[in-house]
């Protein structure tokens, strides 16, 4: 589905699939680079992440092993309670790991800040992040972010996995979901 397929129920198109495509190719390349002959675990934070960590995973030239966890501070909101809970713990020890984590958007950057802090208590031997978007005026902690897609106003965005109340994460492009939906 493209946005233009509802484009009664979105005000703004900041991120269409094929500059998605174009960046996610661009960071793979230089995450190849980075971490060339290093033991490195792709790490996506579910359901978000899905569609990044798909597309991005196939742009990188070998095979990466991934694996997924869940936490939830949105549940049906659209704004960010704060309050971690972990949904799906990872399989896999991060012990010696070069960890790179997969994410959609940081928005507040408090789940983010959190996972951080947990999967360094866990013996990763490096921890860095890749956010496709990032909401640099809804900040409320710095997190520092080694690649990062696109900085997009703080809207709430749908599109590209991420969703309101499960719906939208299909959007193949990033979008503002108009008010007239969520209010």
């Amino acid at each position: 589905m493209r946005a233009a397929d509802i484009a009664d129920q979105l005000s703004t198109v900041l991120v269409t699939e094929e500059q998605i495509h174009a960046k996610l190719d661009e960071i793979a390349a230089r995450v190849a680079a980075d971490y060339a002959g290093k033991d490195l675990l792709l790490i996506g934070v579910l359901k978000g992440a899905v569609m990044v960590m798909a597309d991005f995973s196939r742009a990188l030239p070998e095979t990466v092993p991934m694996d997924w966890m869940a936490v939830s501070s949105y549940g049906a909101a659209t704004k960010s309670s704060g309050v971690v809970q972990i949904r799906k713990d990872l399989d896999t020890d991060l012990h010696g790991k070069h960890v790179l984590i997969v994410e959609d958007i940081i928005d507040s950057g408090l789940t983010l800040s959190w996972l951080l802090e947990n999967f360094a208590s866990r013996g990763a031997e490096s921890i860095e992040v890749f956010a496709l978007l990032r909401k640099p005026d809804a900040a409320k902690v710095h997190v520092d972010c080694k690649y990062i897609g696109f900085d997009i106003p703080n809207e709430f965005v749908v599109g590209y996995g991420l969703d309101y109340a499960e719906g939208y994460r299909n959007l193949r492009d990033v979008a503002v979901l108009a008010p007239h939906v969520y209010s």
